[in-house]
């Protein structure tokens, strides 16, 4: 594209193409950008009646341009662009209107170059003779004149009495006469340099003697190295050490690369030989004693629990050195209990030899200990499993401006994520990760260094050899992600990019890399960046964090309207971002004194990240976790007690001001499991002015799913999405439809156009009233209600995004599901969509997950600061398919995000609701605290309230006030009814020869207490929509269906005396059958007072 022209606005985005036209609020303006869906295309952009009107512009295979403008009009071809716009300035050309008004791009300001972070100057580029001029000629021999001088100069003033005379001698020859000489020849098309040869085969003469000497030896070993175990003789390529003519440097590189080739075989073949794969059970976990207390009776008794992680045991000893006679078997263990209450208090819930289960409750220390004994007793569950494949797993991450200096001898506690913040008990120090990826900034290391460095400290900590998934690097900003072996081949589609955002976008001394891939059945994305420093460039940084969105070639190339925010079920951003806290630079001293104090609060409040964050400005809906750490940014080096804030510069002094630079965030996808478990700084590690965060996450993942259905007998799937309403905050006057991308579908389906029904100044409502079938390629219930669809709202003009976001298909896991998805693209938001999802599968049972071994249990008579709560939170959490705290409404930071991504309804009024607990469950406040207890701010308009969940690792949670207010939109009134053969009613629970249904999978976190909130009307039609509530901050997707809370969490009603519930699972005795599916709308048949946990009915063939 012609960039000296006024209207070309290059890579422009299609929101900031409509925003510069309607500055310029003249009919007949317009601009022409970059297409977004086709490369090497152009999108021309008019204004006319406070519309934007987008029109491609495609080259054809001659090069030759043309629009696609009204039907009936003749197509042009034009060689050139600025031809082509002269053409269109005509009226009658088939546009909405001629052009007329060219709209000028906006100037950005660009990044002032930073002296510490330029790489080094590149050397002069070499010239054939032909190319150089009389002129050249003699101006090259002065240059190189005044250089033989410089370096002469050079020479004189260095110290040379270690170095022996004969090297003196030939130094100095060479730069009086061979440089002279080498550079002639280069100036003659001779880029050999014999003089430089001539002056390094003198000095290393001795060294290549014995390079000559060593270098067969070692290319023997190789040989046998590499030679099977089988007698045999191979054909071996020409040796190295024959050829000495090579310059010493090229066969000093060949000697590194041979003495590395083999160690990696040597260490290989010895670690083969004795079994070690540096695997899971051959990582050693010593074992580990607890202290705890256990009450009986009222008093309270000393005991020890001893976990032996490699035998599978856990000992009951009364004395730490006491006999170990008692002790339960991994596979007896059935379930870790944590209270909400007492936070250092943990039930064990086992079974004995009689086949019954016995429950015993102890208290820890603290916290930290009890989190250590859970993670202990759940890697001892992981390594005895009987599952071929994981079902979670845990990733480290790192993140360091090392400023350009070598990391110290000893950088353990990174990877024990020891120091500061959310950090990891002592008991905890062995136990491996399953992937550890590591940013590093201002990296001085080679790769090869780097690497060796980190899988030496793993190999260290762990005694496991990782194995490397992928190594990328721009300039000094790396990225590098290690495995264990035993996952090599579960590890698929690698992909590594990066994104310069340096100075014109064309440096790297800032910018981002990526590495991304799939395990097994879930797909993964890591981003290390760094942005843009100075206090007053936050703009910049948004910008490029928006630049890295949108360039950042990651994921599944097939996803190509989706910016890699929705490109995979999670995605770690990392980096020195370098948001600073918003202070005058006279508060540094006040700035100080409050780290002093580790009273964050207040300056967490000023955090530009943050502030942005909430703003929706970057980073809209991930997650961060609690921040309880130190600023990370500006200290001492080689201390960590002194801030170093003020900084002398040219133009005067530099403030950089405590901040925290360096930061972790994260997005998955709706309702997928992910708990942060770790998040601070180090201490110890002081060799630059940043110090190192880290994190640790537990995350579920899918298998490779295997039916064990036969495939052609099973009955098809299928999926149903209807009623769908998009709000668009767009001025195009163009048509819509949507793109329903997802791995478990054959193909991309694409709808029908929508119906455009309002246009109202920057926004439209489209109407997409065609029920929509989606087929996945298996009906397994274990497979579908891990997959998730991702929804793409399009223009028919320019088939350029509007709009996405996600779904998850386990929300309609148990009914008909209304769902609200906040649409965005590049990382800004675009609009909104309604709808709802029916989800039909075959008969199965989902299995137990691993993390579904530790559970977090609601004391009844909790109360968090005061207020009033429900009893029996646990009947609630029984009954509640919860994974992902983040997409359950926990808020994880200070700030307060505001648009919290998606939503999902109550089921349908009237439609399966046992007894009068659908009264209470039409009501709910909103848990407004974080997991720490500190309040939220209540939830924007068109949101509803959500009940919140906490997060295990914290304590109870707080409460507090917080009301949503009605959406702001109506739904049109015909809607289309739920299929009864998808809906699931009640009912269905009644049929006697139904075969048995699965229940929900409990995660390990629970309801919040809610308190009663009175009703509020819905907008939508009664007998199909409830309104939505809004839970998490994800892009979209929806949640389960609430069960109707048990009649003992309801005041004044008394509570119905069971001892069991009854388990539809274990008993043979069905209710009845043959009554038919019951439609939304149509009243229940009451049903009796025995309370039980509802249990997801699937519909009947």
């Amino acid at each position: 594209m012609p960039s000296n022209q006024p209207w070309c606005h290059g890579n422009l985005t299609r929101s900031k193409a409509e925003d510069l036209l309607s500055k310029a609020a003249r009919d007949g303006s317009f601009l022409i950008r970059d297409s977004e869906s086709i490369q090497g295309a152009y999108a021309l952009c008019v204004l006319y009646q406070n519309c934007v009107y987008t029109y491609r512009i495609l080259p054809n295979e001659d090069k030759k341009l043309s629009v696609q403008a009204s039907e009936g009009v003749p197509i042009r071809f034009f060689s050139m662009l600025p031809e082509l716009v002269d053409a269109y300035y005509s009226p009658n050309m088939g546009l909405v209107t001629h052009l007329q008004y060219p709209v000028q791009r906006e100037e950005e300001v660009e990044e002032e170059p930073e002296s510490n972070n330029l790489p080094p100057q590149l050397p002069p580029r070499n010239f054939a003779a032909n190319d150089v001029k009389d002129g050249d000629l003699k101006s090259s021999e002065q240059g190189s004149k005044s250089l033989s001088e410089t370096f002469l100069m050079r020479l004189q003033h260095m110290d040379l009495t270690s170095i022996p005379e004969e090297h003196q001698i030939a130094m100095q020859d060479y730069f009086r006469t061979s440089i002279c000489s080498d550079a002639e020849q280069l100036q003659s098309g001779y880029p050999t340099l014999p003089g430089l040869k001539k002056l390094t085969m003198t000095i290393c003469k001795n060294l290549n003697s014995e390079i000559s000497r060593i270098l067969p030896a070692l290319e023997v070993f190789q040989r046998v190295l590499d030679q099977q175990l089988s007698p045999g003789i191979a054909h071996f390529p020409k040796q190295m050490s024959a050829d000495s003519g090579q310059f010493v440097s090229f066969r000093l590189e060949q000697l590194t690369k041979l003495l590395y080739s083999i160690e990696d075989k040597a260490k290989s073949s010895v670690f083969e030989s004795v079994g070690f794969d540096g695997g899971h059970r051959n990582s050693l976990i010593p074992p580990v004693t607890f202290e705890v207390k256990q009450d009986s009776l009222g008093i309270s008794t000393k005991m020890f629990l001893k976990v032996d992680v490699e035998s599978g045991k856990l000992y009951f000893k009364k004395s730490k050195e006491g006999p170990e006679d008692k002790y339960y078997v991994h596979n007896k263990i059935l379930q870790l209990v944590k209270s909400q209450k007492v936070h250092a208090k943990l039930a064990i819930t086992m079974e004995t030899e009689k086949e019954k289960t016995l429950r015993k409750e102890f208290v820890f220390e603290n916290t930290k200990k009890r989190e250590g004994f859970c993670q202990l007793l759940q890697q001892m569950k992981n390594k005895h499993s009987e599952k071929p494949e994981p079902d979670m797993i845990t990733v480290f991450l790192g993140t360091w401006n090392m400023g350009n200096a070598g990391p110290p001898h000893n950088i353990n506690s990174w990877f024990q994520c020891k120091g500061q913040g959310k950090t990891q008990d002592d008991t905890a120090d062995h136990i491996p990760h399953d992937f550890y990826v590591i940013g590093s900034q201002e990296d001085p290391l080679s790769e090869r260094e780097w690497s060796d460095t980190v899988k030496g400290v793993l190999r260290n900590i762990t005694n496991i050899s990782f194995k490397q998934v992928a190594i990328h690097t721009l300039w000094n900003i790396r990225i590098i992600v290690l495995a264990k072996p035993e996952h090599e081949n579960r590890i698929s589609h690698v992909f590594s990019d990066s994104v310069k955002t340096g100075i014109a976008n064309t440096l790297g001394n800032k910018g981002a890399v990526g590495v991304s891939f799939m395990f097994n059945g879930t797909s993964f994305g890591f981003v290390n960046s760094h942005l843009t420093s100075g206090s007053e460039k936050k703009l910049r940084r948004n910008q490029n964090y928006v630049n890295i969105l949108r360039f950042l070639n990651l994921g599944d190339k097939k996803l190509n309207p989706f910016d890699i925010t929705h490109r995979f079920t999670h995605l770690f951003w990392l980096g020195d971002l370098n948001y600073r806290v918003e202070f005058p630079s006279t508060e540094a001293e006040y700035i100080v004194s409050k780290i002093k104090q580790q009273q964050y609060q207040e300056l967490l409040s000023r955090d530009q990240l943050s502030m942005e964050r909430n703003d929706g400005k970057v980073f809209l809906h991930f997650d961060e976790e609690e921040i309880t750490f130190a600023p990370t940014y500006r200290f001492e080096r080689d201390t960590r007690e002194k801030y170093a804030y003020t900084k002398a510069k040219a133009t005067g002094t530099k403030y950089n001001l405590p901040s925290w630079c360096d930061r972790v965030l994260r997005k998955s996808y709706p309702l997928v499991h992910v708990v942060c478990q770790a998040y601070g700084c180090t201490n110890d590690i002081m060799t630059s002015d940043h110090s190192p965060v880290f994190a640790s996450f537990e995350v579920g993942v899918a298998s490779q799913f295997v039916s064990k259905q036969d495939l052609n007998s099973a009955p098809e799937g299928g999926i149903q999405i209807m009623n769908c309403v998009a709000f668009l905050f767009t001025k195009s006057k163009t048509k819509f439809f949507i793109e329903y991308h997802s791995s478990c579908l054959e193909k991309t389906v694409k709808t029908s156009e929508g119906e455009n029904m309002e246009h109202l100044d920057g926004s439209i409502k489209v109407w997409f009233g065609n029920l929509v079938k989606l087929t996945p390629i298996i009906s397994d219930p274990e497979y579908l209600l891990d997959q998730h669809i991702l929804i793409c709202v399009k223009s028919t003009d320019c088939d350029e995004s509007y709009g996405e976001g996600c779904i998850a298909l386990k929300a309609a896991q148990l009914c008909y599901t209304e769902f609200q998805i906040t649409l965005t693209h590049h990382g800004e938001k675009t609009g909104t969509l309604t709808g709802g999802i029916q989800l039909h599968t075959s008969e199965g049972k989902p299995t137990e997950k691993l993390y579904d071994f530790i559970k977090v249990e609601k004391d009844d008579t909790v109360t968090s600061k005061g207020k009033g709560s429900d009893t029996n939170k646990s009947s609630i959490a029984q009954a509640l398919d919860i994974s992902n705290p983040s997409y359950m409404g926990v808020s994880f930071q200070r700030g307060n995000v505001i648009d919290k991504g998606w939503s999902y309804s109550m089921p349908p009024r009237n439609s399966a609701v046992t007894g009068q607990g659908s009264k209470e469950l039409k009501k709910g406040d909103v848990g407004s605290h974080s997991p720490t207890g500190k309040p939220l701010s209540p939830l924007v308009e068109g949101e509803q309230p959500s009940e919140m969940f906490d997060n295990p690792l914290y304590g109870s949670m707080g409460k507090g006030p917080s009301r949503g207010k009605d959406q702001d939109h109506q739904q049109k009134d015909q809607f289309l009814t739920p299929d009864p053969f998808f809906t699931s009613s009640k009912a269905a629970d009644s049929d006697p020869d139904r075969p048995p249904v699965p229940t929900p999978r409990i995660r390990s976190f629970t309801c919040s207490e809610t308190k009663p909130q009175p009703p509020t009307p819905s907008t939508l039609h009664p007998s199909v929509y409830k309104k939505p509530v809004m839970p998490s901050r994800s892009e979209g997707g929806m949640g389960p269906n609430r069960p109707p809370l048990p009649s003992k969490a309801r005041p004044g009603v008394p509570e119905p005396q069971i001892t069991k519930p009854r388990d539809y699972r274990d008993s043979s005795e069905l209710p009845i059958k043959f009554r038919p599916p019951v439609r939304p709308g149509q009243p229940q048949p009451p049903k009796d007072m025995y309370t039980e946990v509802p249990k997801p009915p699937r519909s009947v063939k």
